[in-house]
């Protein structure tokens, strides 16, 4: 999180085929790891469960600090360590996220939008402020939080369902006692109201079962 991909980290996946129970073992480049996405979203979506990640991590403790407000939130006057930066990291998400413990939800629901350079510079023509971050590809990601908001929908109660106050990009179970259907149809409504507006389909991040 925060600038850094686990698909970075990834040697290789051990899973288990559900059909007839053989095991795999899936390299980190047979995962087609990208933004949010890998073979188990597409061609083995419900083929397989990863029962082990293989991580290789560096020694040499190399931190990415240009995500977000990392760098702000990092007192001048504090040595940067491994552990300062985990915590802050920590301190950041809880400003933005919810506890499930305390209130129902999945994090994230939607998935960033990464639109084309063209896309970009006719909607920074109409949204000077809206954020964005240049991705190597020469594509542009942009915060699907931040559309959702521009739309009205920020602290919006749909039943037992709602936006988070504190994050757009997360719907809860407002009441405890929200049905699917209450969450499915809040998703589609802000589905269709960021489409009207910025002419970008969101897609959610959680798994619908």
């Amino acid at each position: 999180a925060y600038g850094v991909e686990a698909k970075d980290f990834i040697q290789y996946v051990e899973t288990v085929d559900l059909n007839d129970g053989s095991k795999r073992v899936l390299t980190n480049a047979q995962c087609k790891y990208s933004y949010r996405k890998s073979v188990f979203k597409s061609e083995f979506k419900g083929m397989y469960a990863v029962t082990h990640v293989v991580f290789r991590l560096s020694k040499i403790f190399d931190p990415v600090l240009e995500y977000g407000n990392i760098r702000s939130c990092i007192p001048a006057n504090v040595e940067l360590t491994a552990s300062v930066l985990r915590n802050t990291i920590i301190e950041i998400r809880k400003t933005k996220l919810p506890d499930p413990a305390i209130q129902g939800n999945a994090g994230s629901f939607f998935m960033n939008p990464v639109v084309t350079k063209a896309k970009f510079e006719t909607l920074i023509k109409l949204y000077p402020n809206m954020p964005y971050y240049q991705l190597d590809s020469g594509d542009v990601k942009i915060p699907a939080g931040w559309m959702i908001e521009q739309c009205g929908w920020k602290g919006r109660r749909s039943g037992g369902a709602a936006v988070y106050e504190k994050q757009p990009l997360v719907i809860v179970n407002y009441t405890g006692e929200a049905y699917p259907e209450e969450i499915i149809g809040l998703e589609r409504r802000i589905i269709e109201s960021v489409k009207d507006k910025f002419g970008i389909e969101l897609h959610p991040e959680v798994e619908h079962i």
